[in-house]
């Protein structure tokens, strides 16, 4: 869906992020992410976050 995020790095849109192993592979672990927050540090080097489940916004 969209490009892979650090931890640390701010969230870009609110919704559910999937943490992505160090060689690319789905994880199936989501964390609930605001707009603008950081995103939570991972359990091992190298992880990185995706974007699978954007949070609908009303009028949008």
């Amino acid at each position: 869906m969209s490009a892979n995020q650090k931890p640390g790095e701010t969230a870009k849109r609110s919704g559910q992020y999937e943490q992505v192993g160090p060689r690319g592979r789905r994880t199936g672990v989501e964390r609930t992410v605001t707009r603008g927050e950081p995103l939570p540090p991972t359990p091992q080097r190298g992880m990185t976050y995706r974007l699978v489940d954007p949070t609908k916004t009303k009028g949008r």
